[in-house]
């Protein structure tokens, strides 16, 4: 396997190799390794030693911040307090001021008392302890030799662990599953001693030795985990259950949490009693020295171990499943399964798990339990879209004030401007319009990627220096917002070149009022219909807002008439050049009177053809920005890439940049477009629709090659959105959802939308119009 090494971040080191019970379902005394015999029973001082060594190095080669060692047996216990101690002192001391050190211990509890932990309170050692359940589930399999039961003894070590002096080491239970125990009573058993987690593990199995199925039930085991999950969810999630918590993380698009789910590359090492260095511990399950490496703490680095084949297999991610588990739709969230839980003699490693039909059950049964809690509101209601992507706005707005209060640019004209922010933070207050202008969202996105990373050139065409005065810019941006909530509360705002610019407004050249250098601060108050600007001492000057004239140029207002909404014909914000195509500058009277008849036209069309598409752009839209037409040859509709893969920066909710067309029915279409790639930017932007773009790919009707699910999906909603007007480009639409329905990457926000999409697509009876010229 190509690539670099995954470095270790978790070591079980195994201090005793002997166990005070008799577990029948024991990966390590019961199945098909039998290594153990010839071990010591206590792990020996040369091999502790070495293997504290072998850790901080490994550590400090690698810059890991933290690393976490797992006492682990047979029972951990049994090598005595003394033995357990030298290893707490010299792995505390080899990782003293080279990493952090998680410890903890995963015991069956039995011989666990104050004197233990004592010890591990001065060391930190977190306590694990292994229980299936109430006692009669736990003494199905958790005996001792001469079959009496361990239920009592393991309570008694919980009940120490729940008492407020250790309770901080407490960390939580785990339980082997069997089905043929009641799955609620185990639950509720474990539920009632309060761990801080809980952890269910299948039984070990391989496709040789499969796990025990009663009645041939293909998924009992899902059944019973799913039986659990419902007790769980109706009760509230009392306690953290990492099985389920993994799955609803891989449905949202988020990381695998667990090394028997997902595609996280194994990063775990086991050191024996004798030094011995081997895999990960369940393989023992597959066949006699399955885990072995050949090497060893006294010899070898832990590097050497992390080169070995065996350990790069359970790295390779997706390349490291069957070819079946690569096609399957829940293979981000199942992973292939336990990687033990995929062997065979006849296959080896290259088939799915012995699991498969209860892992893919599991998935697909919590993600319909689930799915309401995993997909915003934002992917199905404009509304609480606007409102998500409002906030995130107004979080950039603080990273902003972190990031420059951090460096130490957070001078006094920043925090006075930033004091005036949190004042006006008001629901529905000027704050909030000062983040509901678009054209602030990319401001922030570009000040925050400048500072963070110089070399990104993400500076806005047309404003010099726009990082080097955040201050003046967040000012005039306050001053525009309390100007149209008519708020006088007056607002010093820089001007720069003489001219004056407030955002979604307009912009003001000052001329003889200015100071000689086109630099200087002026005095900005909102008045009825207007603004008073004041400079220098000079008197205030009016200005009327929908008045142009007198140095003045607004922010013009189209539509607004016979059903048209009124949407401001934005071609003076400085950062409003983020789309795929150029900013058109300063438009001339006749330009934009020509743009106001185009929409009345466009949107007459729309409400005949497609009423709900037009409510719909209606309630989204407050901002046109015209941009430079297309190339000679260059479709119009089409032509372009969507935004996300274009050349784009990011602007907030409600804006649209669009090339004026030369027909009504094409600027009808264009619109339509605009809707719903601007709603699947801001989707992007506030949730996750997919994982792993580009791992797959896949025919798209409009395109010669394969595209990526997040081209596929782009290409999707533009066809969607445009259905209405063009009968074609529905059918090319469906294809592509079709594809969808069945991609791995999507997540359940994802096929939320996949499916509204769809149905949408059904629902709709395509008006027969003519198709835009230049439709590509």
């Amino acid at each position: 396997m190509k690539g670099p090494l995954v470095p270790f971040r978790e070591i079980v080191l195994k201090v005793h190799s002997r166990c005070d019970l008799a577990c029948d379902h024991c990966y390590i005394y019961e199945h098909a390794d039998h290594s153990w015999r010839n071990r010591p029973r206590a792990i020996t001082d040369e091999a502790i030693t070495w293997t504290a060594l072998r850790l901080a190095e490994h550590a400090k080669r690698h810059d890991l911040p933290s690393v976490s060692v797992i006492l682990h047996g047979g029972e951990p216990l049994l090598a005595g307090t003394a033995r357990l101690r030298r290893v707490c002192e010299e792995l505390t001391a080899a990782l003293d001021g080279v990493a952090a050190l998680d410890l903890r211990i995963h015991t069956n509890g039995l011989q666990l008392g104050p004197r233990h932990l004592e010890l591990f309170d001065a060391y930190g050692v977190r306590v694990g302890v292994s229980l299936d359940g109430d006692r009669a589930a736990n003494d199905r399999h958790r005996r001792f030799a001469d079959g009496r039961t361990s239920h009592p003894l393991v309570l008694r070590a919980v009940s120490l662990l729940r008492q407020e002096r250790w309770r901080h080491l407490y960390l939580g239970l785990l339980c082997t599953v069997d089905i043929a125990n009641d799955p609620v009573a185990v639950y509720d058993a474990l539920a009632a001693l309060e761990p801080p987690r809980i952890d269910f593990l299948l039984p070990h199995a391989t496709w040789d030795t499969p796990p025990e199925r009663p009645g041939g039930a293909a998924t009992a085991y899902a059944d019973w985990l799913l039986t659990v999950y419902d007790r769980w969810d109706r009760q509230g999630r009392p306690v953290p259950v990492r099985l389920f918590a993994s799955v609803l993380s891989t449905l949202a698009g988020g990381p695998s949490l667990t090394e028997s789910l997902g595609l996280a590359p194994t990063d775990l090492v086991v050191v024996e009693t004798d030094g011995t260095l081997e895999q990960v511990d369940s393989l023992k399950s597959a066949y006699d020295g399955a885990a072995a490496t050949g090497f060893d703490v006294f010899r070898h680095s832990f590097d050497t171990v992390a080169a070995h084949p065996g350990v790069r297999a359970r790295q390779r991610g997706l390349d490291g499943v069957s070819a079946d588990c690569r096609r399957c739709p829940v293979v981000l969230s199942c992973g292939g399964g336990l990687y033990t839980h995929r062997y065979g003699a006849a296959h080896g490693f290259d088939r799915p798990s012995v699991y498969c039909a209860d892992l893919e059950a599991l998935i697909r049964g919590v993600e319909r339990r689930a799915a309401p809690g995993l997909v915003p509101a934002a992917v199905t209601d404009p509304g609480a879209l606007r409102d998500d992507h409002r906030e995130l706005t107004r979080t950039l707005l603080a990273l902003l004030h972190r990031e420059l209060t951090g460096r130490g640019g957070a001078d006094a004209r920043w925090e006075r401007a930033w004091g005036l922010a949190l004042a006006l933070d008001t629901d529905g207050g000027p704050l909030d319009l000062l983040c509901g202008h678009p054209y602030t969202h990319t401001w922030l996105r570009d000040t925050l990627t400048a500072l963070t990373d110089p070399g990104a050139g993400t500076e806005a065409p047309g404003v010099p220096d726009p990082v080097g005065a955040p201050a003046g810019v967040l000012a005039a941006h306050l001053a525009a917002a309390l100007i149209r909530a008519g708020d006088p509360t007056p607002v010093p705002v820089p001007y720069r070149d003489g001219v004056l610019r407030l955002p979604a407004l307009g912009r003001l050249r000052l001329g003889a009022a200015g100071a000689p250098d086109g630099r200087g601060t002026a005095r900005v108050c909102a008045r009825d219909g207007g603004f008073s600007v004041t400079v220098d001492g000079a008197p205030p000057r009016r200005v009327v807002l929908t008045a142009e004239g007198d140095g003045w140029e607004p922010v013009r207002v189209i539509g607004g008439r016979a059903g048209v909404p009124a949407l401001r014909l934005d071609d003076l914000d400085p950062h409003r050049d983020c789309f795929a195509s150029p900013a058109r500058p300063r438009l001339t009277a006749a330009e934009a009177e020509q743009w106001d008849a185009r929409l009345t036209a466009a949107w007459a069309l729309l409400a005949r053809a497609a009423p709900g598409a037009a409510a719909e752009a209606a309630g989204m839209f407050t901002t046109l920005t015209p941009l430079a037409p297309p190339a000679p040859g260059e479709p119009v509709l089409f032509g372009q890439r969507s935004a996300r893969g274009g050349a784009r920066r990011g602007h907030g909710y409600g804006a649209l940049g669009i090339a004026l067309p030369d027909t009504p029915g094409e600027l009808a279409a264009l619109l339509l477009r605009g809707v719903g790639l601007a709603r699947l930017d801001a989707l992007l932007d506030v949730c996750d629709l997919y994982a792993r773009d580009g791992r797959w790919r896949y025919p798209a009707p409009w395109e010669e090659a394969e595209v990526p699910v997040s081209e596929l999906l782009a290409g999707a909603v533009e066809r969607a959105a445009v259905a209405p007007l063009l009968p074609h480009a529905g059918a090319e639409a469906e294809a592509a959802l079709a594809a969808l329905d069945h991609a791995p990457e999507l997540s359940v926000a994802g096929r939320r939308l996949v499916r509204t999409l769809r149905a949408g697509l059904t629902a709709r009876t395509p008006a027969r119009t003519p198709a835009p010229r230049g439709h590509g």
